[in-house]
């Protein structure tokens, strides 16, 4: 990963407005562990191509390995003033939430995924834990039901969760 952060840092010293190396350089440097150089490239490419979905998924999920859930959150927000019609955005405004315990906005934003795509798996699994957290024992049943269908694996991760019966 050190290679290719400094593959794309060299190629960023060529050309500072391709938002690729933007995105290669935050995808090496996330991999490397080094979140805020992450951020800082992420925020480039965001800058760059605000119009592109994508990076403002890598931003936010960069935002939430550096242990800034908040600014995740925020970054979701404006990513749906781009784009309102991408499941995966919901998907992650539902984990960010979660990740600062605002557990009905993650709810919320969990089945707003699901409206758009029923058959996101991730988002069952992470709309059964708020479940199991709120104590909501049936829906997250019913979560593991559509689990067992879509992904096993996940079943069986959110059955190992604490508060399943």
């Amino acid at each position: 990963w050190n290679g290719l952060a400094r593959f794309a840092e060299e190629n960023l010293a060529r050309d500072k407005s391709n938002a690729d190396w933007w995105t290669m350089a935050g995808y090496a440097y996330s991999r490397l562990e080094r979140y805020p150089r992450a951020v800082e490239c992420y925020a480039e490419t965001v800058r760059l191509a605000p119009d592109d979905i994508t990076g403002w998924h890598l931003l936010a999920q960069a935002y939430r390995s550096a242990g800034q859930p908040e600014r995740a959150v925020n970054t979701l927000s404006n990513a749906l003033n781009v784009r309102q019609d991408a499941p995966v955005t919901f998907f992650l405004l539902g984990e960010s939430y979660g990740d600062i315990g605002r557990l009905q906005p993650a709810l919320d934003a969990y089945q707003q995924a699901l409206r758009l795509n029923l058959d996101l798996a991730p988002a069952w699994l992470g709309m059964g834990r708020v479940y199991l957290r709120l104590g909501r024992l049936t829906e997250a049943a019913e979560a593991v039901k559509v689990l067992e269908r879509l992904d096993p694996r996940m079943a069986s991760e959110l059955k190992g969760a604490p508060g399943w019966r």
